[in-house]
């Protein structure tokens, strides 16, 4: 059956009860018309005629390409919620333009990052993975792909970054050039001066007072012991943020449907936890070349890069696992994947204390032992809950006393970590908890206020963006921290619409697929995203069903939505239960696909409770018209000699 048959043989109901359109409906077109709008702004803002960045011509050091593509990733992600084609159009350019202009500053190589490791490439390639869902007919798109996975599976002599034979990603600093053993100390120019208020590395750099919390990477005499020591200790052999890979691995797979990269991400995972089982439990942050836990690290399994002595601790352990534990749920549909994920966090939970501000958990470990107690992160439970739907894992979630002040709605006033409260909202998302909340029948009113103040950030951020600091030529561009500058100042933010659209939390920022409940595409258009004119609400999930209201706001024409059962078409629809405006319901029709068609007559609306099979297709890109595993072929080189 060819995809244009495919695509008539989808199921169909029709809207035709006129519906009074909520306040939080007519604030969603609203919100999309705004950010419509502001996306071309903020391009125009910062870009010149030919699409590059108004910004300095060189730039030193290893890291900062990830910055950019954080910066300009929610124009691919806004056109698949249902954007504009000119938002659309952009993320494109905007992806290539910054590709390109990266690989003249030199950080990019073969459009890949030279080097660097999966916490900057797992931030930075969240634009590459989106662009599946917004362009999935690209050959580039896939072509690139291919590609970069092969740096990872260990079939790129250029890239050797992967031993088949040991299941080990080779170094934490790895990419198109293949693992970085020997760091030089212009690769962490750009980190110097802002590393001096960050935790020492290691505990025996000469010099440097360890329990002072502060190390002086601007002395050049630390510095190149610094230099020194990673080289001999961090540079080679495996790390658990290396498990971030797997996205590229999934996202490769919904493109090709090659089975061997399911099996590649089957087999990392699996590494992983035959080394959380040697080290009792502990998911060990260094691996040498060897295999052996501690390699190069006297024995210990704590120390490695960005490991549980890192500043980060905790966080750059359990989100790459849980990335990967999630990538391997969306690609097996075996729920057994994500024990990894529940091992490392009830780990955590286990080494807790009671503590006069309540119950806290280590985040890091040192020689002499477990430290910095904090309160445990809920997101990640949650995030956990949203993919299994287990009472197992809503306990992980009802266990965690989550201060009052996480529970309500937050406008967030900078990419990362708040200075008052220390909340992270990184990429200006920090409404997880209150969305869960709402999912579990415990915030009122939540559409309405979460849209009202994803409206005041936009607006709030058009203002910075306008403003004579928000000028490209007034910044001071010796100033490394220029670099995270676009992400501060684009309005191009949507947590709250996506969430109630899509019935789910948006991404982990650290290299997370967007997983979500259902997306759409435009019938007519045949395109992604929800029609122009037609808001949607999604206010309640279920292991099986969710709640979805649609309301055509136009008033005056016709509309078609197509609904896909999960963001990859991993669900199964199993029949749709419809209701009018006064809660009736007026039939039940049986489904047996990932694809639902509501043809909405002018200013009508329905309310749909759909049953659902979780996780029982593969994983694609595939839209109602189109299997970029079928249809795209990849381009073949010449033989040369």
């Amino acid at each position: 059956m060819s995809k244009s048959d495919q695509a008539k043989n989808i199921p169909q109901i029709t809207a035709e009860e006129n519906w009074t359109a909520p306040s939080w409906a007519l604030m969603q077109r609203a919100m999309f018309d705004k950010l419509n709008v502001a996306a071309v702004e903020y391009v125009a803002r910062y870009t010149r005629s030919d699409n590059t960045l108004i910004w300095r011509n060189d730039w030193p050091g290893m890291d900062g390409s990830d910055d950019p593509y954080e910066a300009f990733m929610n124009l691919s992600l806004l056109y698949a919620l249902g954007g504009s084609e000119e938002v659309g159009r952009l993320a494109g350019v905007m992806w290539e333009s910054l590709t390109w202009q990266w690989t003249q500053y030199g950080q990019i190589h073969n459009e890949f990052d030279g080097y660097y490791d999966w916490m900057h490439h797992g931030e930075g390639y969240l634009y590459f993975y989106f662009l599946g869902l917004s362009d999935p007919e690209s050959v580039k798109l896939k072509q690139r792909a291919v590609r970069f996975s092969r740096m990872y599976t260990g079939d790129d002599p250029q890239a050797p970054n992967y031993d088949k034979e040991k299941r080990l990603i080779r170094s934490p600093i790895t990419g198109s050039r293949g693992p970085r053993f020997e760091m030089t100390e212009e690769d962490w120019v750009t980190h110097r001066g802002v590393l001096d208020d960050y935790l020492a590395p290691f505990e025996d750099i000469p010099g440097v007072d360890f329990a002072s919390g502060k190390c002086k990477w601007s002395d050049d005499e630390i510095y190149g012991h610094i230099i020194r020591l990673m080289n001999e200790r961090q540079a080679k052999g495996d790390v658990p943020l290396n498990l971030n890979a797997t996205g590229m691995m999934a996202h490769t797979f919904m493109l090709t449907g090659d089975d061997t990269l399911r099996s590649w991400v089957k087999e990392y995972i699996a590494v992983w936890e035959e080394r959380t089982a040697q080290n009792q439990g502990l998911i060990p942050d260094n691996v040498g070349l060897n295999g052996e836990i501690g390699e190069y690290n006297d024995g210990k399994w704590w120390g490695g890069y960005y490991g549980w002595r890192w500043p980060h601790g905790y966080m750059t352990i359990i989100e790459p696992v849980f990335n990967a534990c999630a990538n391997a749920l969306l690609l097996t549909g075996e729920k057994r994947w994500l024990e990894l994920a529940r091992s490392v966090m009830d780990k955590q939970w286990s080494l807790g204390v009671q503590q006069q501000d309540g119950f806290a958990v280590p985040n890091r470990h040192f020689d002499a032992g477990w430290t910095d107690y904090r309160p445990f992160n809920v997101l990640h439970p949650i995030h956990l809950w949203f993919l299994s739907r287990a009472e197992e894992d809503l306990e992980r979630v009802n266990r965690v006393d989550i201060p009052a002040f996480l529970q309500q709605i937050d406008i967030p006033v900078n990419s990362g970590r708040n200075a008052i409260t220390h909340k992270e909202t990184k990429h200006f998302i920090g409404n997880t908890i209150p969305w869960f909340l709402f999912m579990q029948g415990k915030f009122e009113g939540y559409p309405e206020q979460i849209l009202e103040a994803n409206m005041t950030l936009i607006d709030l951020q058009i203002a910075k963006m306008r403003s004579t600091a928000g000028d490209p030529l007034n910044w001071n561009w010796d100033d490394v921290n220029s670099i995270h500058q676009w992400q501060e100042y684009s309005p191009v933010y949507f947590e709250g619409l996506l969430q109630l659209t899509l019935g789910a939390p948006m991404h982990i920022s650290h290299g997370g697929l967007q997983h979500a409940s259902v997306r759409y595409y435009d019938g007519a258009k045949q395109r992604p995203g929800l029609p122009e004119g037609v808001a949607a609400l999604i206010d309640k999930l279920e292991d099986n069903a969710l709640e979805l209201t649609l309301i055509n706001t136009d008033l005056f024409a016709s509309k078609e939505v197509i609904v896909q059962a999960g963001s990859f078409g991993e669900h199964q629809f199993t029949e749709a239960v419809i209701s009018n405006y006064a809660g009736d319901i007026l039939e039940t029709l049986p489904i047996a696909g990932k694809w639902l068609r509501v043809a909405m007559q002018p200013g009508s609306g329905l309310k749909l409770r759909l049953g659902m099979d979780r996780y029982v297709h593969q994983p694609s890109y595939a839209t109602p018209w189109f299997d970029p595993a079928d249809a795209v072929r990849l381009i073949e080189p010449r033989a040369t000699t």
